[in-house]
């Protein structure tokens, strides 16, 4: 199961962001805010690196590891205060063991998932916010 998380914010400058060598995609701000403000102690992650389709960083915890995905939906150049679409996804990482024993799966009630939601809607800065999981 693979969660996609969207919102809208005004929150980022898209312009101070590293250039995604591959793509010009934005997507850097929101996992640098993720691993300052949202993950707190429970989990460790990468700093976020580029992709040709976006943004990711590594996430884990003791029990469990995820890639965690972003990009933001500017079609054009961003104006400072505009909020912009954002869409954050989140996969957790299986061995084939698991897989084959359909163990560890990722499920709806996720506390990474949990996490993530939780400090998007307790910022009022984030709207729109809507959650989307592929069983």
């Amino acid at each position: 199961m693979i969660h996609l998380i969207s919102f809208k914010t005004a929150k980022f400058d898209t312009t101070k962001e590293r250039l995604n060598p591959f793509n010009p995609i934005s997507g850097e701000s929101v996992l640098i805010w993720l691993r300052e403000n949202a993950l707190g102690s429970s989990y460790s992650s990468t700093k976020p690196d580029t992709e040709d389709w976006g943004w990711y960083m590594d996430v884990s915890n003791d029990v469990s590891s995820y890639l965690v995905g972003s990009i933001a939906y500017t079609e054009k150049e961003p104006v400072l205060g505009e909020k912009i679409e954002w869409l954050i996804q989140i996969h957790k990482n299986r061995s084939l063991k698991e897989k084959i024993l359909r163990r560890n799966k990722m499920t709806a009630d996720d506390a990474l998932v949990a996490t993530i939601l939780g400090a998007l809607r307790g910022d009022a800065a984030f709207t729109d916010i809507e959650v989307n999981g592929d069983a």
